[in-house]
């Protein structure tokens, strides 16, 4: 029962990740609820070399339909690869208890702002261009880089806001670049728990399938609803997202 229930987690997570991150609210609290006695380190472990391939299959979607500015967004996913690596390091020095009150705090200040600006988003306009967009693309992506290997949640929905909001991108464009950063951290996360042993590689390689099928659908949803769907999704997954952190924050 545990391999068909996290099966079903992973395709809903690779749906709801393909259009605007989050994934992670599904796959993860799955593979604990199915796996209780499990050590932490092995189950977030096995859902990134799961979901890394859903995301990376995204990424190849919005990649045919939608103009990655690939000038900047590589740079920036080099970025993020190596935040994320600084990130996953720090946390074996440094506890992450703080991010846990802060962040419920930080999303919704997200939520708050997303709402009260009716057209954040809804127009791709490029704000800045050569250099300019390259530094700040790549500090982005390692400023939230080593957030994910910190600490983690939102880490999709923070690219995303960040691209709308200070690259002046889209709803669906940011989107499509948020998966390309969120591969390449994902990534570096993998190797770190990989190099540890902490994959079961047993269920990842069922789980990365499901994932792909579900990141299949998503891709498809949002690319033929646009940008006012991927910015609806967004503001469902952020309220998510504060709720979950904001009980385990206060409440656990």
């Amino acid at each position: 029962m545990e391999w068909i229930f996290i099966t079903l987690a992973s395709l809903l997570a690779g749906f709801v990740d393909a259009i605007v991150g989050g994934g992670g609210l599904v796959m993860v609290p799955a593979l604990f609820a199915a796996f209780p006695g499990a050590p932490p380190a092995t189950l977030l472990g096995t859902n990134k070399a799961a979901a890394v391939w859903g995301t990376a299959m995204a990424t190849w979607q919005y990649g045919r339909r939608v103009q990655i500015r690939w000038s900047a967004m590589l740079p920036a996913a080099a970025a993020g690869f190596m935040g994320a690596f600084a990130g996953a390091w720090a946390v074996t020095v440094v506890s992450a208890d703080f991010l846990r009150k802060l962040l419920p705090l930080v999303l919704l200040g997200v939520l708050v702002y997303t709402l009260a600006k009716k057209e954040l988003g809804r127009h791709h306009k490029p704000r800045h261009e050569g250099r300019a967009e390259v530094l700040i693309a790549s500090l982005i992506g390692a400023l939230i880089g080593f957030y994910d290997g910190f600490f983690g949640p939102g880490t999709g929905s923070f690219f995303v806001f960040l691209f709308v909001r200070l690259l002046g991108y889209d709803f669906l464009n940011a989107s499509a670049s948020a998966k390309l950063l969120n591969c390449a951290t994902n990534i570096a996360a993998i190797a770190l728990f990989a190099a540890k042993g902490h994959v079961w590689w047993h269920f990842a390689v069922t789980l990365a399938v499901a994932n792909i099928v579900g990141s299949l659908l998503g891709t498809h949803m949002a690319l033929k609803h646009g940008t006012g769907f991927v910015r609806g999704i967004f503001i469902v997954v952020v309220g998510t997202l504060i709720l979950k952190t904001g009980y385990d924050a206060f409440l656990r």
